[in-house]
């Protein structure tokens, strides 16, 4: 399952789709990047926002917890730190699938180009690490269409957890993985849940060949990179 590197002759889903929606007729883009919290995700979808945007290209911006639909009773019902891991995985699909329909799909029918902050390789990571059923997520999220260009933007937990501390003065409970039990101790368990995220999404990897891009860089050599492969992508006919 690779992402698309053909533009519209390799328009497809990850599965089954979604009934009646003709990927062939899309004529925008949908550029995803992926990464922990830290890993400079944010600002450099922002980078890209005003480098795209000034070039002539209308973009439209997505992500988790941004569905009108349940990202609200999905914010309060983590802050109670109680949920379930399936009841966690199927609120993030419905989110998702909220998103995809009522903005995702509609901006590149309209010839957007879509920037997803963290997509469906998230959701499946998180769910793998609390050891959900790999088949089944693929199932879930058969509904996701392939994007055009995908980037993992990796950090070394070590180095996480100190980016993390200086921007918030704390480590959030869900991105450390206290549900799991790993270690009572918080920052002891960040470090090991994010390994174990690292380790999957290298998984994934393998199965759906996204770039893995050093993040652990400058901000400027990173922004650098991605607007050359991008720009590329752009270009194509």
């Amino acid at each position: 399952m690779k992402h698309c590197t053909d533009s519209k002759n390799c328009r497809r889903f990850y599965g089954h789709g979604i009934p009646r929606v003709k990927l062939e007729d899309i004529a925008g883009k949908l550029i995803v990047v992926e990464g922990a919290d830290g890993s400079g995700r944010s600002t450099q979808i922002a980078r890209l926002v005003d480098w795209l945007e000034t070039n002539g290209h209308p973009t439209v911006q997505v992500g988790l917890k941004r569905s009108t639909l349940v990202s609200s009773e999905l914010e309060k019902a983590q802050d109670g730190n109680i949920l379930s891991r399936t009841t966690l995985s199927l609120f993030y699909a419905t989110d998702f699938a909220d998103q995809l329909e009522n903005l995702i799909l509609p901006a590149l029918k309209a010839g957007f180009i879509v920037l997803a902050d963290r997509y469906i390789y998230t959701l499946m990571a998180r769910d793998m690490v609390r050891g959900m059923d790999e088949k089944w997520l693929k199932n879930v999220y058969g509904i996701a269409p392939v994007p055009d260009s995908v980037f993992y933007l990796s950090v070394e937990p070590e180095e996480l957890v100190q980016r993390n501390l200086s921007k918030n003065a704390t480590l959030d409970y869900w991105e450390s993985g206290m549900d799991l039990g790993l270690s009572r101790d918080v920052f002891d368990s960040f470090l090991k849940y994010q390994t174990l995220m690292q380790e999957t999404f290298r998984k994934l990897q393998k199965t759906y060949d996204f770039d893995i891009v050093d993040a652990s860089r400058s901000t400027d050599s990173i922004t650098k990179e991605l607007r050359k492969k991008i720009g590329a992508l752009l270009e194509e006919k």
